[in-house]
């Protein structure tokens, strides 16, 4: 079970989709020239398509045979808010805005896959194909899910993939359970009372208080959660204060907390709050926590991971199958979808060098050779669970 050969002869119109799609990079929810081109490929394919699910997302199904079975495989469109440094032809012409995670290019295999099973029909069943708005923190996967996409589009199964640079090309990567963190953000306002800085003692300094609860928070990892769990609390932001010489009336704290478990991210938000609370009380401040769950933790099934992990072996070989991958802290909304539906999330190795530089640098590009790579495993994995009889 190869790499498809339709899909080698079919790489430089992939690039050349690809490219037109990196040329006019869309920020989430704004994915409307995105969103019609992808419409407009899998409608010449011969698919049925359903614009606007999930406000910018769409939905392409391809069915063959008679079987009853369906499953869905998503990929993202959005771009990121990101000055592009690129100097080839198709570098980004929206002036900001950047494909720095590699989303046109998972657009791009999953497209490949489409218009490759649409041809040879060699699976018996119905595959959606689900194009997705708004990843880059803006939760298009709860949307589309919350708009119907489960009712409209029912599936027994969900996939998704990203790109991993630093992977080799050829190589992927998955893991059963969690495969990527929860993204929660919190933002602690402390209240003290404005004074002159040469009289400190005339008023309550919230940046004494901040700077306290800046080290105390680094306690909930280091002194609260089980050492087997791993987590992070990282403050990012602390604004207060406008004079050299005023004690300012408040301060702000901002930042991002990451766990596997929902269990953990409970711990965190409640030691936070406590934590905050014994810090104010000390220094006689007042403070407001507003703690906000973004990203659940990215959780593969593990039938799914196995299947997955199967087909992934017959196409590379299992050499090139890190089936026992780390975890890594960053987040995905294809998290929703796997609450939802059970499934697989999976890395397929992006390169190094200067195609392969780190996700959301402002000098990254997908490399095309992963396009056809990717997109066998979208054909190989549909004509595996629903294989011809």
């Amino acid at each position: 079970m190869p790499i498809v050969e339709k899909l080698k002869q079919l790489q430089p119109d992939m690039a050349k989709w690809r490219h037109d799609i990196h040329a006019h990079p869309e920020l989430g929810y704004e994915e409307h020239r995105t969103g019609e081109v992808v419409a407009k490929k899998l409608e010449s394919f011969g698919l049925p398509v359903h614009r606007g699910l999930g406000r910018t997302g769409v939905v392409g199904t391809l069915s063959s045979g008679s079987g009853k079975r369906s499953i869905g495989l998503r990929a993202d469109m959005d771009a990121l808010p990101i000055h592009e440094k690129n100097g080839f032809d198709y570098r980004s012409q929206n002036e900001g805005k950047m494909h720095a995670c590699g989303h046109d290019g998972h657009t791009t295999m999953l497209l490949g896959a489409a218009k490759c099973l649409a041809d040879t029909k060699n699976f018996d069943g119905t595959v959606h194909f689900i194009f997705q708005p708004a990843e880059e923190g803006g939760g298009g996967g709860k949307a589309m899910i919350d708009d119907g996409l489960f009712e409209k589009f029912p599936v027994e199964s969900v996939y998704g993939m990203h790109n991993w640079p630093g992977m080799p090309v050829g190589q992927f990567g998955l893991r059963p359970g969690p495969m990527m963190a929860s993204s929660d953000e919190f933002e602690i306002t402390v209240t003290g009372h404005g004074a002159h800085a040469a009289l400190p003692y005339t008023g309550i300094d919230p940046i004494v208080t901040g700077a306290a609860l800046v080290q105390a928070l680094q306690t909930i990892v280091s002194r609260n959660i089980n050492a087997v769990d791993a987590a992070v609390v990282t403050v990012t932001q602390f604004h207060g204060g406008d004079a050299w010489n005023v004690i300012p009336p408040d301060a702000v704290l901002r930042g991002t907390a990451r766990a596997f478990r929902p269990e953990i991210q409970d711990l965190i938000e409640s030691s936070m709050r406590r934590i905050c609370d014994g810090i104010a009380a000390a220094h006689g401040a007042k403070v407001h926590v507003h703690y906000k769950r973004n990203y659940p933790p990215t959780i593969n099934a593990p039938r799914e991971t196995e299947i997955s992990a199967q087909v992934l072996e017959q196409m590379v070989g299992a050499a090139n199958v890190k089936r026992d991958l780390e975890p890594t802290m960053g987040a995905e909304d294809f998290a929703y979808m796997l609450q939802a539906k059970p499934g697989c999330y999976i890395f397929v190795g992006n390169g190094p060098g200067e195609g392969g530089c780190m996700l959301h640098n402002p000098r990254y590009d997908f490399n095309d050779q992963v396009l056809p790579i990717g997109a066998s495993y979208w054909v190989r994995l549909v004509e595996h669970l629903l294989p011809k009889s």
